[in-house]
């Protein structure tokens, strides 16, 4: 716990107080979406993940939200966030397939990741396990802002994702059952999930409540091999999990209060072990049935917040959400050359186990105010406050492997927008108040067993943005924006590393926070027949953060100026009422140095970085209670940093494009809605993205991906 009184500078707070950034009426928005979406109204869609509730067409920059609709065909799929966020958001990295996210990046930086607004990543440790945090049965749809942003807080270098969760809608008591069944015919194959949704609404309260199970088997690829299952980072293959999730709420007048409480919990069953392939004959990893060295790989998320709202406060809006999130991600048990100590075990025999453990409780109190002083003019403040606890221990032996990183930060925000006939204009600032504090402690002894005296690092940093629309004909708009968002270097990683004598917490220059501005243009199109839209960026940040691997296979944090470019465009036409066809198309180029100084030629690599990409895709309505979706994902070649090293780092990578084909129908009858996928429609032979390019040489870490699958699933209300 931080004990240590926090204080802000009168100064800076005042001058927040009159500048900007964005709030967050999630609930007001719910209806208006839904009615916008039944009447076919894209750009009256809301969003919400900007803070304060906008559609579309008013917000200056590249924004997705993937529907319900969307979201419950991509699930039938294949029941895996980051493959839905990769097929619908240009600029997303390709799925890892497994439970860790490491190279799902969102245009070459992390995005941060909130669930209903409840920060969900952990910037201060990244262990890359923050995809799997909720059962997607209860998620409604989800908003994406793309690019640098600091409107939700700390760890948006890249953007935002957004899952909001579904709510109740039709008056009375509803129960919902949903079944999914997933299969490659293999013995050992069979996927299932079964789940109950519990909706009431009435005058006195609303309330959504969720039971689900779900256990998964192992997978095939193209050639019928069984897929190789990552013991050490965690994997989704040979797993099991369960999500308890209630929300209830009650308004009265123009004020609301919410509850809202979700306990998910993913774990392997430890029933077969890495089986490593042969790298020189091009044989992918692969798994055999066996029982893993120690405790199996899991996630274990408890979140919770209430909500308040008061939609005639001063003449403007108030809304106000206090959270708790408690995350705990166990890897598997490994004997590194990072784990070994003389002291405990012989070098080499000694297995041990990662776990990082954070702890977040925080606040969000907004005031949005319309028409201030003259007609069409908009002011929306408020006041951000975080406090994160994060560590990383040894489970096996409870030796401290990252120390406890105590962080709070104290965020006043102000935005002014102001409409004026076609023209909305919209600029801000965020001031963090920002303090890390570590205790004393001692590395392990692989780095030399070095003490390093406790400290703290203190950032105080204004980030801003600015912005315009220009609706200039009917159904066409253009945007111009630069946005800052704010983060920290993987302060973890960092700190776990230090090698050198006499350290000590404050004098660690790598600590220096990440600031990231993204400067875009771009025009869209919305009509009855359809939506287009294209946009460029240019994302730069002085002092960035390059994870890179050394020889030893240790992860060595560089503090690096990078540099991200790109293009990106979606497209949906509907030449016919039952026929739509949609696409999207992403080019990322990112640079980095060597070092301080040196040139910008480095590229990024596929950490930081996914490939160039493309989807196809079409639904068809076949009958009034049939439809038919049909997609395909195409990844470019890449090819990078050929015979380039920084150190013992070797930064060359290989990457041999793939395109896959998906196929669903879904169907209504009397007994409920049938569903029925394949996944990897032509049953192509690939190795992911990922695999390829970051770990080719690595003989039990190259995966392929799924072969020809396939699912059914019903769902039926009562």
């Amino acid at each position: 716990m931080m004990h240590k009184k926090m204080s802000m500078k009168p100064a800076a707070a005042a001058a927040a107080g009159v500048c900007m950034l964005m709030a967050a009426p999630y609930a007001a928005a719910w209806e208006q979406e839904e009615s916008a979406r039944e009447e076919g109204d894209v750009a009256s869609v809301v969003v919400t993940a900007t803070r304060n509730a906008k559609a579309v067409d008013k917000i200056p920059g590249a924004v997705s939200v993937i529907t319900q609709q969307e979201l419950s065909t991509q699930y039938l799929i294949a029941d895996d966030p980051s493959q839905a966020l990769s097929t619908y958001v240009p600029g997303y990295a390709p799925s890892r397939q497994k439970m860790t996210s490491t190279g799902e990046s969102l245009r070459g930086r992390q995005p941060l990741i909130l669930f209903d607004g409840i920060p969900q990543s952990n910037p201060l440790r990244a262990g890359m396990r923050e995809g799997y945090f909720a059962d997607s049965a209860i998620i409604e749809r989800i908003e994406v802002i793309n690019g640098a942003s600091a409107m939700q807080g700390m760890g948006a270098t890249g953007g935002i994702i957004n899952y909001i969760t579904k709510t109740p809608r039709t008056p009375g008591t509803t129960y919902t059952v949903n079944t999914r069944f997933a299969s490659q015919f293999e013995s050992d194959s069979l996927d299932w999930k079964t789940g109950l949704t519990v909706s009431h609404k009435s005058e006195a309260f609303d309330m959504l409540a969720y039971a689900g199970v779900q256990r998964r088997g192992m997978g095939y690829d193209g050639n019928g091999r069984r897929l190789g299952i990552d013991n050490v980072q965690g994997d989704t293959l040979d797993s099991h999990g369960n999500d308890l999730f209630v929300k209830i709420g009650r308004s009265f007048g123009a004020q609301r209060l919410q509850l809202s409480v979700n306990r998910f919990d993913l774990s392997g069953d430890g029933d077969y072990r890495n089986a490593p392939g042969v790298v020189a004959e091009g044989v992918p990893t692969s798994s055999e049935p066996g029982t893993p060295i120690g405790m199996t790989p899991r996630n274990k998320v408890r979140s919770a917040s209430i909500d308040y709202r008061h939609a005639e406060l001063a003449g403007g809006q108030l809304t106000a959400q206090f959270f708790s999130h408690d995350f705990e991600s166990l890897y598997g048990a490994t004997n590194t050359s990072t784990f070994q100590d003389r002291a405990i075990a012989p070098v080499g025999t000694l297995y041990d186990q990662s776990q990082v453990v954070a702890d977040k409780i925080g606040s969000r109190i907004t005031w949005s105010r319309p028409d201030l002083f003259v007609q069409g003019l908009e002011l929306t403040t408020g006041l951000d406050w975080l406090r994160d606890h994060t560590q990383q221990r040894l489970a096996g032996t409870n030796r401290v492997w990252v120390p406890e990183l105590k962080f709070r930060s104290l965020a006043p925000f102000a935005q002014l927008e102001y409409e004026f006939g076609p023209v909305t204009l919209r600029g801000g600032v965020r001031h963090e108040d920002a303090k890390l504090e570590v205790d004393t402690y001692t590395t392990l002894a692989a780095y030399g067993g070095r003490v390093v005296q406790g400290g703290s690092a203190e950032f105080s940093k204004s980030v801003k943005n600015i912005g315009a629309v220009w609706r200039f004909a009917p159904q066409w708009s253009a945007f111009a924006s630069s946005s800052e968002g704010f983060g920290l270097p993987d302060a973890g990683l960092v700190l776990r590393g230090v090698t050198l004598a006499n350290q000590s917490v404050s004098s660690l220059i790598s600590l220096q926070p990440i600031v990231t501005r993204n400067n875009e243009i771009g025009i869209n199109w919305r009509g009855a027949g359809g939506q287009f839209g294209i946009s460029r960026y240019d994302s730069r940040s002085k002092l960035g953060s390059v994870i890179r691997i050394n020889s030893a296979g240790i992860g060595l944090v560089e503090r690096v100026p990078t540099t991200v470019k790109g293009w990106e465009a979606n497209a949906e036409w509907r030449p016919i009422k039952d026929l739509s066809v949609f696409g999207t198309w992403a080019t990322t180029d990112g640079k980095t140095a060597a070092a301080q100084g040196a040139p910008m030629d480095i590229d990024l690599g596929a950490r930081s970085q996914g490939p160039d990409k493309a989807v196809l895709g079409a639904n068809w309505r076949v009958k009034p209670q049939a439809q038919l979706r049909l997609q395909a994902t195409h990844l470019r070649d890449r090819d990078i940093n050929i015979g380039r090293r920084v150190g013992t780092s070797n930064l060359e990578e290989h990457f041999k494009g793939y395109t896959l084909v998906d196929a669903a129908v879904t169907w209504d009858s009397r007994y409920g809605r049938f569903g029925l996928s394949v996944e990897n429609l032509f049953d192509r032979q690939y190795v992911g993205y990922y695999s390829q390019s970051a770990a080719a040489v690595d003989a039990a870490n190259t995966y392929a991906g799924r072969g020809r699958t396939f699912a059914l699933s019903w769902t039926r209300g009562f």
